[in-house]
């Protein structure tokens, strides 16, 4: 089968919306999305706080990521991190053209 290029840039709702998770690719052990956040922060009070590692991608615009006790980190088009497991975080702010590529490692829970 021919594959279907996509591309990353694409709007993909209006502007007014909440964030937009795409996933690109599910592996047995990883996730693999892209997220346009419209500069929509995560709600006040709310962290991620999740079993894998993420990696993840600012690829276009500008946003501040907020770790709890830790601080914030300012991030630009093109810079990378990764979060490690069980790291409580939340996205404090992003530009309305913000787009990052997010993977996760899948935990298998027993």
């Amino acid at each position: 089968m021919k594959p279907t290029i996509r591309n990353l840039f694409s709007q993909t709702s209006s502007p007014e919306c909440e964030e937009v998770i795409q996933p690109l690719i599910d592996g047995e052990s990883f996730r693999l999305e892209s997220i346009h956040s419209y500069g929509k922060p995560t709600p006040v009070g709310c962290w991620y706080d999740q079993a894998g590692e993420e990696w993840v991608l600012l690829a276009r615009g500008n946003a501040r990521l907020e770790f709890e006790g830790e601080g914030m980190l300012d991030l630009n088009s093109g810079d990378h991190l990764v979060i490690p497991a069980r790291c409580r975080h939340r996205v404090d702010s992003t530009s309305p053209d913000a787009v990052w590529i997010a993977l996760h490692r899948v935990v298998s829970l027993p």
